[in-house]
């Protein structure tokens, strides 16, 4: 049996100066706040740590104060003797260029990783790769600030759906006891993650929920986006969501298609699923990939045309492809 990655992992951060920690692009609460987690961490520890993304923070985590500091733009390789990767299937998923001579650490909760790096912790078990660092920090000996416990806390908290999720399970809720235990605030992250819209986002959400189209069968629901939506009540970013979530309530719904306009004739499709509807086999299709209850992939034309050949192939594959075990959604 190989060495545990964890404790590779610590002794690595241990040996670490100057550390930078990166996430995938379009990053979620789930990466963002793991991070931070992380760069506290080193600080208890006196390492250096950056936290640098290839993409802007979204709402609602780009109005968080405590994560104001996170750097947009390009990491400089030299400047680092170690990278930490969070949620990157390889490492052209997180954006960045030139990191082939780095010491490279990759931390993941998706089964369709690729080891890449010079450690690979990959557990698809996890719930959140919040909860692994988590774990970690058993491993690094130190004892977690409220602070600290609060950004893990929310991480799982964002990666469960507030714990809607399937992969709301028992290692899960016992992280975030434990860390509720230790300071993390379960009232104060609520309100930060889901009680914190503008008047705009809801207006836009009606707007998007009246896009909804069903299939025949009822166990597809498809709802759309697009720029000039969001653009013209002043929203450059908005979290989406909780959109999907709504969709995904309706009964009988098995798979939610969200198509989200990126640019002319190209468009994000986010899938989201629940039951025994694989979204990660769906999405690996159309050459995307995920979770199983939480997926995506693009696709380019017009989109007259997408919005009938596109959900017509996913209701084929949901016809013809093996389901999971049923449960809540993820």
């Amino acid at each position: 049996m190989g060495a545990d990655p964890r404790e590779l992992i610590a002794a690595r951060i241990k040996a670490s100066r100057t550390m930078a920690v990166t996430s995938h692009l379009r990053p979620d609460g789930d990466s963002l706040c793991t991070a931070l987690a992380i760069s506290l961490m080193g600080g208890l520890m006196g390492k250096d740590v950056a936290i640098i993304n290839h993409d802007p923070t979204p709402l609602p985590f780009a109005g968080f104060p405590e994560l104001a500091g996170i750097h947009i733009g390009p990491i400089r390789a030299a400047d680092f003797d170690t990278i930490i990767l969070l949620e990157c299937a390889d490492v052209s998923r997180s954006g960045h260029e030139g990191l082939d001579g780095v010491y490279k650490i990759n931390i993941d909760h998706h089964y369709s990783n690729t080891p890449y790096a010079d450690i690979n912790w990959i557990d698809p078990e996890a719930p959140a790769v919040g909860e692994m660092v988590f774990d970690l920090s058993r491993f690094l000996g130190i004892r977690l600030t409220p602070e600290i416990a609060e950004s893990l806390y929310c991480a799982i908290v964002s990666d469960t759906g507030s714990f809607q999720f399937s992969n709301t399970t028992p290692r899960a809720l016992a992280a975030a006891t434990e860390l509720a235990r230790l300071g993390a605030s379960p009232i104060r992250v609520t309100e930060k993650l889901y009680n914190n819209n503008r008047p705009e986002k809801i207006q836009l959400l009606g707007r998007v929920l009246s896009s909804l189209t069903m299939n025949g069968k009822g166990t597809i629901a498809v709802i759309s986006m697009f720029k000039h939506d969001a653009e013209s009540l002043g929203l450059k970013e908005v979290d989406t969501e909780d959109m999907t979530t709504l969709a995904r309530s309706i009964k009988g719904v098995e798979m939610v298609m969200f198509f989200k306009e990126m640019a002319p004739e190209c468009f994000r499709v986010s899938l989201r699923s629940k039951g025994g509807a694989n979204a990660a086999r769906v999405a690996e299709h159309f050459g995307g990939g995920g979770h199983v209850h939480a997926s995506g992939f693009t696709v380019y034309g017009p989109y007259d045309r997408l919005i009938r050949e596109v959900p017509a192939t996913v209701e084929s594959l949901l016809d013809g492809t093996p389901r999971e075990p049923s449960g809540p959604a993820r």
